[in-house]
């Protein structure tokens, strides 16, 4: 028995669509993140872009648990005390609320070449509203998956 390895030509892409209203983020991200990669599949590679393109709508109107809203997002500009901070809830009020499930995708994904191209796979929306209908996506349910997806 060899173990399979697959080539460009065996990868199936599917198009799937996640509605993100009332989803708690950290679950979400998760699910997002292994549809990207492409581990849901039986013919999982671990060095070949399996995963399938995942919109994500209603971005803005995720939940979080606890007191994660006042958790901080840090970057640095390059100069000299260049230190900035943005709490979650700042980004969610602002005019990119997208920016919170993108970065929470990002994180769960490991640091390399080809999760860098797997993130250009996702596609995130504030709103309900998205240009991608000519690709027939297939709506994927994460508020039925687990309770505990879903914030009561």
């Amino acid at each position: 028995m060899k173990t399979f390895s697959a080539t460009p030509a065996d990868i199936d892409k599917k198009w799937i669509i996640i509605d993100a209203e009332g989803v708690v983020l950290g679950r979400l991200a998760s699910i997002v993140a292994m549809r990207l990669r492409g581990k849901h599949k039986a013919t999982f590679t671990p060095h070949m872009d399996m995963g399938d393109n995942v919109i994500v709508i209603n971005a803005d109107k995720i939940q979080l648990t606890g007191n994660k809203r006042q958790e901080n997002y840090y970057w640095h500009t390059g100069h000299p005390g260049g230190i900035k901070e943005r709490t979650k809830q700042q980004i969610l009020e602002g005019a990119h609320p997208e920016r919170v499930v993108i970065k929470a995708v990002q994180r769960m994904l490991p640091g390399n070449r080809l999760s860098r191209k797997q993130m250009t796979n996702l596609r995130v929306y504030a709103g309900a509203e998205h240009p991608h209908e000519a690709q027939q996506p297939e709506v994927l349910d994460v508020k039925s998956m687990n309770k505990k997806n879903t914030r009561s």
